[in-house]
């Protein structure tokens, strides 16, 4: 008989689950992984990396539109969606195979069925061929988190979409809904908006993107408009009617309702973090909001017990995922100096079209938490890359400590910038000063040379602007 005693199960194989099963491997601990439906999660299938995939479609297709500007010809320009979609799930399939890879090479046990803690470090499975009971000393759910639905509009898959139903859509919207400014919610809007869809965004909120900084999101609002959508901040769906072809959608706006006709709507109000059937209030797990609470090593306070990822809260990123499953796996196997990951230390980025990202602190929770700050700026137009691509429209923008120098935040918008922003976060990972990054000498001609103008600025000394 098999041996089902392991030193860690990790229960979830998406990129908390995974990278935290490899790492303990190497480790040298006797690792399981159990996943009920993809390896790679929703990031690699339903997520990161597929959206990505189709949103790199439409930024080609633009940029086929804008030939003449750059002496190019291309005529009889069009799309065929099926194989845009075909695509998207192909980069998918490639990366989902991968991981089955990575975990052989590993040698990590895999279990594909739906996992249930029944007793301390006890966990049985459902699996197609029945019950099975595993064992370890240490468990960490990774079960990630799933698409929100609000009462009234859910998702049908018909015309009210989620964001599976929009990565395989059945037809093209032609009036598209979205519901939602988020980064899932505007990056879908980019991607339709792109291939031709009459796009409407509603967020509750006073703007969109609204976990950004005040100034990125206004100069993100404007581009959207120019690119044709309309944006309705502080507005809510009241009500969606369902009929064959469209959905009548109720939406207040400035203390007004108004009906608008869509044959499209997609919903994009949050995540729900998976914590049904796992047995966690029998285990002693507290749960608040759908999300398992931990402390900073991501300690359930029940002995042995770890959470990772979406299910244990925000920032929803596949990247806080794994670095927590990395922490995690080398907590549990006793390694020295393991530091918690701390939030603020990590970045978000949106591949809308123009990009979006940041890290650290915006200008307002700068102010908020007291420091007296110094901010600077530096537009894309003033430099020589961005025009070169044919990319000016963009901005990038630092905040920095008056007093001790430190990089409290950086906010980008424009061409490649989610690229761009892991210069910051590794100058606020090694706790650079102003001085630092404006000794520091940036490559010519790059759009990189921008983040030292940006850091220049803000005590006075851009070159270029």
């Amino acid at each position: 008989m098999a041996d089902t005693s392991y030193d860690l199960i990790v229960i979830g194989a998406g990129p908390g689950g995974y990278v935290a099963a490899i790492r303990a491997s190497q480790l040298g601990l006797k690792t399981c992984i159990i996943e009920r439906e993809h390896m790679g999660g929703i990031c690699l299938n339903w997520g990161c990396i597929p959206t990505k995939a189709m949103l790199r479609s439409s930024e080609v297709f633009h940029l086929m539109h804008r030939a003449k500007e750059f002496g190019l010809k291309a005529d009889g320009i069009g799309y065929d969606l099926d194989a845009v979609v075909k695509r998207s799930r192909d980069v998918a399939k490639q990366l989902n195979q991968g991981v089955g890879h990575l975990m052989k090479k590993n040698k990590v046990a895999v279990v594909m069925g739906e996992a249930r803690l029944t007793g301390k470090g006890k966990v049985s499975v459902k699996t197609d061929k029945g019950e099975e009971a595993l064992s370890a000393k240490n468990v960490i759910l990774a079960t990630g988190a799933r698409a929100r639905d609000l009462p009234g509009l859910e998702a049908d898959g018909k015309r009210v979409w989620n964001y599976k139903h929009a990565l395989q859509p059945a037809h093209m919207p032609k009036k598209l809904l979205v519901i939602g400014s988020g980064a899932i919610g505007i990056e879908f809007a980019s991607f339709y908006n792109t291939l031709g869809a009459e796009t409407t965004v509603v967020e509750v909120m006073d703007r969109i993107l609204p976990v950004e900084d005040a100034e990125i999101s206004d100069f993100a609002k404007k581009q959207f408009e120019k690119q044709g959508m309309t944006i309705l901040p502080k507005a809510i769906v009241k009500e969606l009617k369902r009929g064959k072809d469209k959905v009548t959608a109720s939406i207040e706006s400035g203390g007004k309702v108004e009906k608008h006709d869509y044959d499209t709507v997609i919903s994009a109000v949050g995540i729900v973090g998976n914590t049904e059937g796992l047995g966690l209030e029998e285990a002693g797990v507290t749960v608040e909001k759908s999300h398992v609470v931990t402390d900073e090593y991501c300690r359930t306070g029940v002995e042995g017990l770890y959470a990772i990822g979406d299910i244990a809260g925000a920032p929803w990123l596949a990247h806080k995922a794994s670095h927590e499953g990395v922490m995690v796996a080398e907590l549990i196997a006793g390694k020295n100096n393991v530091h918690p990951v701390r939030k603020e230390a990590i970045a978000g980025c949106t591949y809308c079209h123009p990009q979006v990202a940041s890290v650290g602190f915006t200008e307002e929770q700068a102010k908020e938490k007291g420091h007296e700050i110094k901010v600077g700026h530096f537009p894309f137009i003033g430099n020589g890359k961005a025009i070169a691509l044919g990319e000016p429209e963009g901005m990038v923008k630092t905040i920095f400590d008056a007093k001790t120098g430190e990089l409290l935040g950086a906010h980008m918008v424009g061409a490649e910038v989610t690229e761009l922003i892991q210069g910051y976060v590794v100058g606020r990972q090694l706790e650079t000063t102003e001085e630092d990054l404006m000794e520091t000498v940036f490559p010519h001609p790059t759009l990189s040379e921008m983040m030292h103008e940006s850091v220049l600025d803000a005590y006075g000394r851009a070159i270029h602007f």
